[in-house]
């Protein structure tokens, strides 16, 4: 059985060594999340995983219960590190804990693996993912509900053409593994690296 906390932890670490090669404009650049920079993505990834649980449930509390304000508010935060700090919390919180370690640390790789390649992406430094953990991140995505990538995928079948995966029925969309999840995840760039007749029908989600 595959050992997801240990995949997760290792992305993050190949994550934080990558960031050690940034310059600061590249920090600052934009990342494919909308309104999130690089350094904000990199504060966003170990920010529950400093919470014990009364805390995460006090956050959403405050939060009316929007992962999307509870995400912003670890981010804005998050925004008062120097990059070095950044860089430090993440190798420290490198072993999922807490919420990201809920179904068996797919939430910490699964995230851990599309904020890499958010923040890759954007600066134009591709890499090979890891066939094992994208295979468990593709697994993953279409049931996690915290994600697009279930609304975005109901239809559809979408195979990977570099990895043994295939999820779903209709319409087919096909292409790397990678911009599969990616795309799912809600990035309309990476729907250039995709075919099938059911792309047109992911586009419309994408882009709504």
């Amino acid at each position: 059985m595959v050992d997801l906390s240990e995949l997760a932890t290792e992305e993050r670490r190949d994550l934080a060594d990558f960031l050690d090669t940034l310059t600061e404009e590249e920090w600052e650049q934009p990342s494919l999340c909308p309104g999130w920079s690089v350094r904000d993505v990199v504060g966003h990834i170990p920010s529950y995983d400093a919470l014990g649980w009364p805390a995460v449930l006090a956050l959403f509390a405050r939060s009316g219960f929007s992962l999307g304000r509870c995400n912003q508010v670890g981010v804005n935060e998050s925004r008062r590190l120097r990059t070095e700090e950044l860089v430090a919390r993440l190798r420290a919180h490198a072993v999922p804990r807490g919420i990201t370690a809920m179904f068996g640390c797919a939430i910490a790789l699964t995230d851990g693996v599309i904020h890499h390649q958010d923040i890759r992406r954007a600066l134009g430094h591709p890499r090979t993912v890891p066939q094992e953990r994208l295979v468990a991140a593709l697994e993953f995505a279409p049931r996690a509900r915290a994600l697009p990538a279930p609304a975005n995928v109901r239809g559809l079948r979408v195979v990977a053409t570099d990895v043994n995966w295939t999820h779903g029925t209709g319409p087919e969309v096909r292409g790397p593994g990678e911009a599969l999840l990616v795309a799912l995840a809600g990035r309309p760039q990476a729907l250039a690296d995709l075919e099938g007749p059911g792309l047109d029908a992911l586009a419309a989600r994408l882009r709504r």
